[in-house]
């Protein structure tokens, strides 16, 4: 598949509103654009600027905790928790009442991505650990009772107060399983040849466009 010819899917008519069913992914990848290699050239060599840091970083360890932290309170805060930054590496006895609930989704988050990466000792980058890592980000906070650790059996969406006017709508909780088996078999397809980076970001792209999971 061509980057330049790829079609990202169509919109499947439902019950009184449409969604988005995405192109599988776990296929072969090509470009011909010249901008692809350029701009793979330069995160490729940003990325090992980054890693070279990290023999002078006196901690890195700490370094990269805070920089977890960091993306577990910025993206908490999109989902309406109100937890600062300063906040969120204190220990919870030191908050005010009021505070504690969203502290504790922050720091599900932090323990949820801590736990995930261990795991990967054990096991491999898999819709399992996906669901394990749900699990523990979904322990005693908001939306604790929508099947934490499952993927969805209900429509979602984004934007908007309903289906009918959201900015848009994921696939129907029937082709969930099916595009994520097929995601997965994309991340250890060995006969697929395309850089580690250009693996990623089709991933990332398809676990956005079909939310597999329920967060609240």
């Amino acid at each position: 598949m061509k980057f330049e010819q790829f079609i990202a899917g169509s919109w499947q008519e439902q019950y009184q509103y449409r969604s988005f069913d995405p192109t599988t992914v776990n296929r072969q990848w090509q470009w011909e654009s010249p901008d692809i290699n350029t701009l793979l050239e330069k995160a490729s060599r940003s990325l090992a600027e980054l890693d070279a840091f990290t023999l002078i970083v006196p901690d890195v360890d700490l370094f990269i905790q805070m920089h977890i932290t960091k993306e577990a309170n910025t993206s908490s805060r999109i989902e309406g928790t109100q937890t600062q930054m300063d906040e969120a590496i204190l220990d919870v006895s030191q908050l005010a009442p009021e505070k504690r609930d969203d502290w504790t989704e922050v720091n599900n988050y932090v323990q949820a991505i801590n736990n995930a990466i261990d795991e990967l000792s054990n096991v491999p980058l898999s819709n399992r650990l996906l669901k394990q890592t749900h699990a523990t980000l979904m322990q005693g906070v908001r939306g604790e009772n929508k099947t934490p650790g499952e993927f969805r059996s209900s429509q979602n969406w984004i934007g908007g107060s309903n289906l009918n006017n959201a900015a848009f709508v994921p696939p129907h909780p029937n082709k969930v399983t099916h595009l994520m088996s097929d995601l997965e078999l994309f991340w250890h397809n060995e006969n697929i040849y395309v850089p580690e980076l250009i693996r990623v970001a089709i991933s990332h792209y398809q676990f956005e466009t079909d939310p597999p999971i329920l967060r609240w």
